[in-house]
């Protein structure tokens, strides 16, 4: 929250940690100078409101007078181009009073929303610029739990993932959450996108600063999960190598792969008890006899 005007700040009435209300006053600038300027513009108005009411009544008698040719035609323009002129200075003067009373507004801060300070950056007596920073505030609008996502796994989540948020220091104290915003740029140190997950209805114990977990709520999806080292292509196809448990020969199985992810893949195609080779695939021919890593002595 900032001024819009530059001043010297006369009080400030929160501080860190504080609750504050919509409407409640924050911060006030010394308005001595504005009070002046709207007193002045008030002034101007007054006099140009006297200057209106002396030029709309000279028109009035000169369209009188015009209509019985007691005044020549040249006489009542003139008054008329007078009346006009002081309509136009009247509006100009309420102009300058509305402007000088807005500037007068702009010595109080007042919070638009309620909320939580979170820091304050100006002290009372210090002269301000127009938008500095005064105070730093967090609405009670929203609350959000803020992570960082690999590639892999922003790439993979469903645009309407719901996840459980937990305290770390107290796992019992949960809050469902869903995605509300996802950085389009990665950080340049980590290479990871922030993403922000709007709380749903979050608990009290769920304070601003609080360290939290997050799990993805999601169905278990259709198919098997296999380690992803078994996977290999051929004809552009993904397969895996399986075991006939009586020759011990293996036999490509073609795959349809529906999740993935470094270490293991969400595959179908393969049965319940089949046995899929995990190690030394590339070097796999079909019929070839292979021996369970268990089996050996």
């Amino acid at each position: 929250m900032s001024f819009r005007i530059d001043g010297r700040m006369i009080e400030r009435g929160v501080s860190v940690g504080d609750k504050i209300r919509r409407g409640q006053l924050v911060a006030r600038l010394d308005s001595l100078n504005e009070q002046s300027s709207l007193q002045q513009a008030q002034a101007q108005l007054a006099g140009a409101t006297a200057q209106q009411v002396e030029a709309r009544g000279a028109y009035a008698r000169m369209r009188d007078l015009v209509a019985k040719n007691a005044v020549s035609r040249l006489q009542y323009e003139q008054a008329e181009a007078l009346m006009k002129t002081a309509d136009s200075a009247m509006d100009a003067a309420r102009s300058q009073v509305d402007l000088a009373r807005n500037r007068l507004s702009y010595t109080r801060l007042v919070a638009d929303a309620p909320g939580v300070v979170t820091a304050v950056d100006a002290e009372p007596g210090e002269v301000v610029r127009a938008g500095q920073k005064i105070v730093e505030l967090a609405t009670d609008s929203g609350r959000d739990a803020v992570f960082d996502f690999s590639a892999m796994l922003k790439d993979s989540m469903p645009p309407d993932s719901e996840f459980t948020v937990s305290l770390t220091i107290d796992p019992k104290v949960q809050a469902t959450a869903r995605v509300r915003e996802i950085s389009p740029r990665a950080d340049p140190v980590t290479g990871t996108f922030r993403v922000h997950l709007r709380l749903v209805d979050p608990p009290g114990a769920m304070r601003l600063g609080s360290t939290v977990t997050a799990r993805m709520n999601r169905s278990a999806g259709e198919g098997f999960v296999i380690p992803a080292s078994a996977l290999v292509r051929t004809d552009r196809k993904a397969a895996v190598w399986v075991v006939d448990p009586k020759t011990s020969t293996v036999a490509m199985q073609t795959v349809e792969v529906k999740e993935f992810a470094p270490d293991w893949i969400l595959a179908t195609g393969v049965k319940p008890g089949d046995v899929v080779v995990t190690a030394g695939v590339q070097a796999l021919r079909p019929g070839q006899q292979v021996r369970l890593l268990e089996a050996r002595q």
